[in-house]
């Protein structure tokens, strides 16, 4: 029987890693601005509307004009960070973010909290599971769904440097605390957390740390498990995804987003590509949210702990 340790350094929830990255890059680039669609202390926002008052907007509920002030902005050298949930981020601006900002590539970072089942008791309406699908089918967009708070705030102050459209998701729950605060976030470059020789899993988000939780749980089995944070869906990290199925032949994806459009078919995308391989998924299965507590929700939709540990032994009888 083997072990896995993982060290976790407490427990917070992403959003919180945002609002720190906000306020340090602000802090760094004097070019950031900071829209608000009413909900200035759900996205932990407060900070740096108190430390730079002119630099921040609070446009109401008005997100479709959020969306064209931001790129309005981007013209005079501004790298203007947009801040709602993720349902009003995107589906509910969907227009504005083709034609106003991925059409003509504008340098605006669509920041969006409260994404996924994760966000509990708010219900269907608000627990937008397709944003990741949306997103990554606009030209220019890049994706990205840190796994911890240190690395959303990490990833908040990575995007400032790169030049284009950013779709940032992260949530409202706290969650296990496992990425140092000193670690590189790099856009496009997966994080291998555990290697291993048996099966492949690739996960985003707050999946991240179920799947850690799922490779510990394999291991006491007998089974060896390679993790991967697939932190950036677009531009994905192709590479990690062949040099790991390449090793274990097979491979599990795990997110809190509708099997549909996301992070399992940009993997899928990539085996049928270059190196075809049994694939389970672990995601909501072409159904809307519900109401309810978030770790309840991740049980019933079947994207919990041992959903991961169902699938990855699944998939490994499937390439014998």
């Amino acid at each position: 029987m083997k072990t896995i340790e993982f060290e976790v350094l407490g427990k917070k929830d992403t959003r919180s890693g945002f609002g720190e990255g906000l306020l340090e890059i602000g802090k760094q680039n004097k070019n950031v601005v900071a829209l608000c669609a009413d909900l200035t202390g759900s996205l932990k926002m407060n900070a740096f509307e108190d430390e730079f008052p002119e630099r921040f907007f609070q446009v109401g509920i008005a997100e479709a004009n959020m969306m064209g002030l931001a790129a309005g902005m981007t013209v005079g050298g501004k790298i203007p960070y947009t801040g709602t949930f993720a349902n009003f981020s995107t589906g509910r601006v969907y227009d504005q973010i083709r034609q106003s900002i991925a059409y003509s590539k504008k340098n605006v970072k669509i920041c969006a909290s409260h994404a996924g089942l994760t966000l509990g008791e708010d219900g269907a309406t608000h627990q937008i599971l397709e944003d990741i699908g949306l997103m990554k089918m606009l030209p220019n967009m890049t994706v990205i769904v840190p796994a911890d708070f240190n690395q959303t705030k990490q990833a908040t102050i990575a995007i400032a440097e790169h030049d284009g459209p950013v779709y940032l998701r992260f949530g409202r729950p706290s969650v296990p605390i496992f990425v140092k605060p000193d670690a590189e976030f790099k856009i496009g470059k997966a994080d291998l957390l555990i290697e291993g020789t048996d099966v492949t899993i690739i996960a985003c988000g707050h999946l991240v740390w179920k799947s850690i939780e799922a490779a510990q749980q394999l291991a006491e089995e007998g089974i060896s498990a390679e993790v991967i944070n697939m932190h950036t869906i677009k531009p994905l990290d192709v590479k990690a995804v062949l040099d790991s199925v390449g090793k274990t032949k097979c491979v599990v994806t795990a997110e809190e987003h509708m099997a549909n459009g996301g992070l399992g078919d940009s993997i899928a995308q990539v085996l049928s590509q270059h190196t075809p391989a049994p694939q389970e998924y672990v995601a909501v299965n072409d159904k809307f949210g519900e109401s309810g507590k978030p770790e309840e929700l991740l049980t019933k939709f079947g994207i919990d702990t041992p959903d991961i540990v169902k699938a990855a032994k699944k998939v490994i009888q499937r390439k014998n």
